[in-house]
């Protein structure tokens, strides 16, 4: 297949990006303008009104800081699902508009499938356990049998959501503009004594709301420290996910743990799973910020491997799906042999 670059868009949530990625797995270019609400959590229509009134200058600027011309594009990809139905959508209408007008190939791409393939590209990991966690997904993964399978997942709430509600049950908003994870993780940082909350592993799944609960009850309390009920939040929230993440490494007996998601750019996460993989005598890979948060990059990229499978989309037929689960996505640019 001759070179060439794939455009990719990404809108599943709060985030419109917009990457271009050669063939080879160069990223040209990863430009992002994310919706801020001024209170509370996503409100979806509003997040789907901040995409459509900055797509224009996001691409703009993609194409200017590339160097790539639209003519020289080989084909166009979107964030097809899971995600905010007003945000996806908007995401699909700017992908649709621009393979019609170029008369390109069109790619629907599932969002935690990018996730995951964005962090080997730029890990040059080859078959790793994945934990991938972030405000809307919480999923412990490995490749078998044709696609990445579920091991482990959130029964509720995802562990990044939870602790964003925290956060904001506790009054942690910065004027710095900090997301609330960090935040969180600066106050943890300054805890010293441990309280005990709701540890729900749940066979490889697990549940958040009860610890939720639980930390929120305890603010309300003002009997304890807030940097210790920070840094006891924090610490049961990641130790649960290295159990599940141990307990597939163990289960596949892969070589290679990966962490991906917006959650994955905390060093106290980073630190416990590190340790757990050189248990296991396994590799562990982090992905940088700019990869780890939803971004244009990582839908360019599965839009490069789609298209040499020849997984392309018709525009009349590219419907997102909302609800669309990682494990219904096969994913043939994996090599069966390579990763026995």
């Amino acid at each position: 297949m001759k070179d060439g670059y794939c455009l990719g868009i990404e809108s599943t949530a709060d985030d419109f990006g917009v990457g271009i990625v050669s063939f080879e797995g160069e990223v040209l270019v990863n430009v992002n303008d994310t919706y801020t609400p001024e209170k509370g959590g996503i409100h979806p229509r509003e997040a789907a009104r901040h995409h459509a009134r900055v797509a224009g200058k996001v691409l703009a600027e993609a194409f200017r800081k590339s160097g790539i011309k639209p003519k020289e594009l080989s084909v166009i990809a979107f964030s097809q699902g899971p995600g905010l139905g007003p945000c996806l959508r908007t995401g699909a209408t700017a992908a649709r508009a621009l393979a019609s007008y170029l008369d390109l190939p069109l790619i629907g791409v599932n969002h935690c499938v990018a996730h995951i393939e964005i962090g080997k590209l730029i890990n040059k990991a080859e078959d790793p356990v994945t934990l991938y966690v972030s405000g809307g997904n919480t999923i412990v993964a490995a490749f078998e049998a044709r696609r990445y399978r579920v091991f482990g997942e959130t029964l509720d709430i995802a562990a990044g959501n939870c602790i964003d509600v925290f956060a904001r049950e506790a009054g942690l908003e910065s004027d710095r503009g900090l997301p609330l994870g960090r935040i969180v993780e600066e106050r943890a940082a300054k805890g010293e004594n441990f309280i005990h909350l709701p540890y729900t592993v749940k066979g490889m799944d697990l549940s958040f709301s009860g610890l939720l609960t639980a930390a929120i009850t305890l603010l309300k309390k003002g009997k304890y420290r807030i940097e210790d009920i920070c840094f006891s939040f924090q610490e049961t929230i990641f130790s649960m996910l290295t159990e599940v993440t141990e307990r597939a490494l163990a289960h596949t007996e892969k070589k290679e743990v990966l962490l991906t998601g917006g959650v994955g750019s905390n060093n106290r996460l980073k630190e416990m799973l590190r340790i757990m993989a050189e248990e296991h005598d396994a590799t562990f890979h982090s992905v940088p910020k700019e990869y780890a948060l939803d971004n244009g990059a990582m839908i360019a990229w599965v839009g490069v491997l789609s298209y040499k499978h020849g997984l392309t989309v018709p525009v009349e037929k590219s419907f997102v799906k909302l609800k669309w689960r990682l494990d219904e996505v096969e994913v043939p640019w994996v090599d069966e042999k390579d990763v026995d």
